[in-house]
């Protein structure tokens, strides 16, 4: 699917990807549906399980050191400034770097909303440079501007020939997309067109598009071993160091959903090869990765060398802690991103997965593949049943009332919590990099060893909460609030 830069703005998931939020089903008939193009979303009569998509998008552009984020809309929407100013600056000082990024909120008032605000917006945008003097500035739209119609694209072009930095209009209206990650795809559309340049010349750098980072050290160690630099994307990145993408020699995400369109547009855009393998989560996921790589760059011996080295350190280890996992149940509920990652790292453990809920589906990505992810999951006849958006507590507890299983996984804090209370041991996989490598992976094994070993805190607490559920509640079908099918 053409990516185009020339626009400022982009078609959301469910338009480019065709991605669904309602669905209950099994695996296979998801993956074989979205093969052959016959996958329609359901609708949702109730659903609080999403967020809105201009914090995934502002916030992956908030993190970009000395840069100044215009959210043009009405006080409110700028309520994720506050949450965004901590993570950025808790990020950057574990790093040892100052960001001195500013978010601000044009304040648009009910005369606003009647009689537009451009003059306004204009003269925000050059103060805000005259003031902070960033390094590039995000115009971003919200649901109130897009309401009414509000030309934020004309106010960029009118003043940004006074700025000598880059001036991106980026359009995150928030009733746009029932799927919070278009918000990614906004950012790197934003990123795309306005900060990255044509290559000058080719680096050894390879493109790395994460979320906060945490495991740089150890990321730029193993690709010491191939002569390679990674570049982390977008939180601590310069903006020097986003202009030169073009360079490098791949691009490369720890999470499908995540770095989707970044990859693709680079490579569509300036024949940055995009790596298309499942993700670098367990011990199939990171040698599919890192030999993938080494392809591309031209470096498969070096990659070849490495993984027999790390193998003789670490598969002796896992392979005992497997041995005390073998044939427990789980049920995890993540974005799709993990939900089918996760899947396949608990099926090399020995863990049977008998229900998966990811928070949407992308029927395929930008260059018309399945996502790897199910394809693994199809093609090595691994199935069980799943769901799509339907996370919140009363529904998950439905399910994990229905099968207790021996452990949850989930990517959101709040539900592991539900389930304690349940009884039900819960891992939170709060860092995308728990479970990336041959050492995250021994890790990630022993939690949940220690997980299910350790269940006194559960039981006890199970006894004496008295959970809102009945068992009314708990004999209903999980696919109760799905509508009939839509496009």
């Amino acid at each position: 699917m053409a990516i185009h830069l020339s626009s400022s703005n982009l078609a959301t998931r469910e338009n480019r990807l065709g991605s669904i939020t309602g669905y209950v089903g099994d695996l296979h008939d998801l993956a074989l549906q979205s093969r052959c193009g016959t996958l329609k979303g359901c609708g949702r009569c109730f659903s609080q399980s999403s967020s809105c998509l201009s914090g995934c998008a502002l916030s992956q552009l908030g993190g970009i050191r000395d840069v100044a984020v215009i959210h043009h809309g009405p006080s409110g929407c700028s309520a994720t400034a506050s949450s965004q100013y901590i993570v950025t600056n808790q990020v950057a000082a574990k790093r040892g770097v100052e960001n001195h990024s500013v978010y601000i909120g044009t304040d648009m008032n009910e005369n606003d909303t009647i009689f537009g605000s451009a003059d306004a917006l204009a003269d925000i945008i050059l103060e805000v440079n005259r003031r902070y003097q960033p390094k590039a500035i995000f115009v971003s739209s919200s649901c109130a501007t897009g309401i009414i119609g509000e030309d934020i694209d004309s106010v960029v072009d009118e003043v940004k020939d006074q700025i000598p930095v880059p001036v991106i209009a980026v359009h995150c209206e928030g009733f746009k997309s029932r799927i919070w990650a278009t918000g990614f795809d906004i950012s790197d559309h934003a990123v795309l067109s306005g900060i990255v340049k044509p290559p000058k010349q080719k680096r050894n750098t390879i493109n790395f598009k994460n979320f906060y980072e945490s495991a740089r050290g150890e990321i730029i160690e193993i690709f010491k071993n191939f002569d390679l630099d990674p570049i982390f994307l977008y939180a601590n990145a310069t903006v020097e160091e986003l202009e030169r993408l073009s360079e490098s020699v791949a691009t490369t995400c720890i999470c499908g959903t995540l770095g989707n369109y970044l990859g693709n547009g680079l490579e569509e855009q300036y024949g940055v090869p995009y790596i298309r393998t499942i993700n670098p989560l367990g011990i199939t996921g990171f040698e599919t990765w890192l030999r993938e790589i080494g392809r591309v760059a031209g470096k498969l011996p070096q990659v070849e060398n490495y993984i027999e080295e790390q193998r003789k350190i670490y598969i002796p280890r896992i392979e005992e802690v497997k041995k005390e996992l073998k044939g427990l149940k789980a049920v995890l509920g993540m974005g799709p991103g993990y939900t089918f990652e996760v899947t396949r790292v608990l099926n090399e453990l020995g863990i049977e997965v008998v229900w998966a809920l990811a928070w949407h589906y992308d029927k395929k990505y930008e260059n018309g593949d399945v996502p790897p992810a199910m394809s693994y999951l199809l093609d090595n006849g691994i199935n069980f049943e799943t769901s799509v958006s339907d996370q919140q507590n009363f529904e998950v507890m439905n399910i994990l009332n229905k099968y207790r299983p021996d452990l949850y996984l989930s990517r959101h804090p709040g539900s592991t919590v539900w389930a304690i209370k349940q009884g039900t041991p819960a891992v939170f996989v709060a860092d995308e990099y728990m479970i990336f490598g041959y050492r995250h992976t021994l890790e990630f094994a022993h939690t949940v060893l220690d997980t299910i070993r350790n269940r006194s805190f559960g039981q006890n607490l199970a006894k004496r909460v008295k959970l809102p559920y009945t068992d009314w509640w708990y004999k209903q079908d999980v696919g109760s609030f799905l509508e009939e099918a839509i496009i």
